[in-house]
């Protein structure tokens, strides 16, 4: 088995860029990477080499394996799998740290530093969706980026608090959790974080599992339409949650439809300054972040040189658009900050985060029922279970479809191959290490992963230098995010998740295909109506009832001769078609009052399961009871050997329908449809 090797490229071997990746990127040349692809001995993964005498050694005992017992069998299968080196193949970093260098180690030491300076302010914000005190948030972005740099097969990807998954955390765990922190009006700011913690490891156990099982195909499952109206929705929905918090509202529902209503019946009681704060960070952040793709004049052009304090300025540009939401947030704290340093009574007029617990969390496993003696509230280990439900499944596919999403798109873009199952190991063990750090889930962000690469990352190893600077401000700068209001948090969300609402998708579907729309519309109502949770498993059963639409009713042509009725199925017959099929072909050979023998033209027949045998049983027995016949004609190998070991009783298979009409002794015209072709159904006209 091959294992990848991550090179650093020389400027003589770097791959095309974009110009969205302005740097070099990392060249994965094989993609299996330590995935137990069959090694030379036939076994999973990498085993030792076979001796003589050895049970793997077939040869010497004169048998194959299949004649070993079961016990043995087992062993072998074991003592080829649990090996050190395939251990160390799904630890990625094995093989390319070796070879770091020291232009390396720059590149992505500022990428992880500037990825740092974006997940601060974004990690107390997203708390926030989440139910959670904010330091929560800063807890959710340093485990993930030291374990991915171990595990990981992207260079880009960093892992942490995202929108997506703050929103589902609140949904299915801290929203039912008892309240452990009011505001002076008596409002609920923060609540017990058991669940949330729970659901990390939970979420982490099921992704790990689906990477041992390579279940990672599951992902795919889910449809594009489905992913982007659910985006979509979230954002809209996060957007609008954060919008009270923009205007200081108060006692507003968390249902989207009543959260619009009250926030509108509410809007009387804004808060002015909350409102005028928040309102300067969405545009200075919108603003700012408009600097990170300025295009320099001649910057593109090697013959135009570039003095050295233009390019500082350039640089420096850059950095202010990259770090947009760290200076909204640093100097909103420090305005406010000042104002209450001349005696103003701030809190007044000013909604701001307050104290937050500093340090580093303590490394526990997290506790799998809440007991709390300050609120007098207890739920068990089956209330918790309980009170979780569908999250424990729906929020790790969510994860998993954001983090493959964005290591795909990436992957392309800068020119190299990411390993999925292996991507389903490495985030399965964040989430589970995270846990113990009284972290939230967490997965891939787009938007750090869009700024570590044009940061110039080139190695997963940038994310230690991101999680290092969480923990340094977890330990220094805690004290100082006291000032930091709530408004300018909420606007700092608000400009990341505008972007996320893709209105462009509806044209697209349009021209494209339009029955895509309908997964879409569907999702997008209904995880605006009934719920983030519950929107995307009816957009998921949607898009896959359509999947399997084409299956239960597949294309078929049903054409006359003289004196039969030729049944050509466009595909292979499985048991939701079998039936329609036979009730059709009985139905079109009967037209008009006449009696038409039936001929199965299996030449596009790839598959025939069990009930589609039974069926043509049964038409092959109405066929004898209205003195008709029923005659097979052409058929794979593997389809024909199915209908003779079958024991079809008076089965006649023919090579084509020409032979099939010269048994029938009927004379080969030109075809005739019945009623032309039958109608495509209305799932295939769209």
């Amino acid at each position: 088995m091959r294992d990848i090797e991550l090179t650093v490229l020389g400027d003589s071997q770097k791959p095309s860029r974009t110009e969205k990746d302005p740097v070099s990127t990392i060249s994965y040349p094989d993609s299996s990477l330590h995935m137990g692809k069959p090694a030379g001995n036939g076994h999973h993964g990498v085993g030792r080499p076979q001796q003589k005498g050895h049970p793997d050694d077939l040869e010497s005992q004169g048998g194959s394996e299949d004649d070993l017992p079961i016990k043995d069998r087992l062993k072998n299968c074991c003592s080829s799998t649990f090996t050190v080196q395939n251990a160390l193949g799904k630890l990625p970093i094995v093989s390319w740290l070796p070879k770091y260098r020291c232009d390396t180690f720059q590149s992505d030491l500022i990428a992880g530093l500037t990825v740092g300076l974006t997940v601060i302010p974004q990690g107390l914000a997203y708390a926030q969706i989440a139910g959670l005190s904010p330091e929560y948030g800063l807890y959710s972005a340093f485990m993930g980026c030291f374990v991915y740099a171990l595990m990981g097969t992207s260079k880009d990807i960093t892992l942490g608090p995202t929108a997506i998954m703050s929103l589902m955390t609140a949904e299915f765990g801290s929203s039912k959790s008892p309240c452990v922190k009011y505001d002076s009006l008596g409002a609920c700011e923060a609540r017990d974080p058991t669940l949330a913690i729970l659901l990390t490891l939970l979420s982490g156990v099921i992704e790990l599992t689906m990477g041992v099982l390579q279940l990672g195909i599951l992902v795919n499952y889910i449809s594009y339409p489905v992913i982007n109206a659910f985006t979509s929705a979230a954002a809209i929905s996060i957007a609008v949650g954060q919008l009270k918090t923009v205007l200081g509202l108060k006692d507003v529902s968390r249902e989207f439809l009543h959260q619009v209503y009250d926030i509108c019946r509410k809007i009387p009681e804004t808060r002015v300054w909350d409102m005028t704060m928040g309102i300067i960070a969405i545009i200075a952040c919108i603003l700012l972040k408009k600097l990170r793709t300025v295009k320099w004049r001649g910057e593109d052009d090697p013959n135009v040189e570039v003095s050295l304090p233009v390019k500082i300025l350039r640089k420096f540009v850059w950095l202010c658009g990259t770090g947009a939401n760290a200076i909204v947030v640093i100097i909103s704290a420090a305005v406010i900050a000042i104002v209450d340093s001349q005696g103003f009574d701030i809190e007044e007029h000013v909604t701001v985060t307050g104290n937050i617990t500093g340090g580093m969390p303590p490394f526990r496993p997290p506790a799998f029922e809440i007991h709390s003696e300050n609120l007098n509230e207890t739920m068990s280990t089956n209330e918790v279970f309980s009170t979780l439900g569908a999250g424990i499944g729906i929020v790790p596919l969510l994860a998993l479809v954001e983090t493959m999403a964005i290591g795909k798109a990436f992957a392309r873009a800068n020119n190299y191959k990411i390993q999925p199952t292996q991507e389903l190991l490495a985030i399965g063990t964040a989430n589970i290490v995270s846990s113990f750090v009284s972290s939230y889930p967490i997965t891939g962000s787009f938007s750090r992963t869009a700024v570590n690469s044009q940061s110039g990352v080139r190695t997963p190893l940038g994310g230690v230098w991101t999680g290092a600077l969480v923990i340094l401000a977890l330990i220094v700068l805690t004290p100082y995010f006291y000032y930091i209001p709530k408004a300018a948090l909420a606007g700092v969300i608000i400009a990341a998740v505008v972007q996320m609402v893709d209105y462009e998708i509806v044209r697209k579907l349009w021209h494209a295909n339009k029955l895509d729309l309908i997964p879409l519309f569907v999702t997008f109502i209904g995880s605006l109506t009934i719920g983030i949770e519950y929107g995307i498993l009816v957009g998921i059963g949607v898009s896959l009832l359509m999947l399997l639409y084409p299956i239960a009713r597949p294309k078929v042509k049903y054409t006359l001769t003289s004196g039969a009725l030729v049944v050509t199925p466009a595909q292979g017959v499985n048991f939701p078609a079998a039936e329609h099929i036979e009730l059709k072909a009985m139905e079109k050979a009967k037209v008009d009052g006449k009696m038409r023998h039936i001929i199965l033209n299996m030449e596009h027949l790839s598959d025939l399961d069990y009930t589609a045998i039974q069926s043509i049983k049964s038409l092959m027995a109405d066929c004898e009871l209205a003195g008709m016949r029923l005659i097979l004609a052409g058929g794979m190998i593997s389809v024909r050997e199915k209908l003779q070991t079958a024991n079809v009783k008076n089965l006649v298979l023919v090579d084509s329908v020409n032979d099939a009409l010269s048994e029938l002794s009927i004379q080969a015209v030109d075809d005739v449809a019945v009623n032309g072709e039958e109608a495509d159904p209305f799932i295939s006209r769209l």
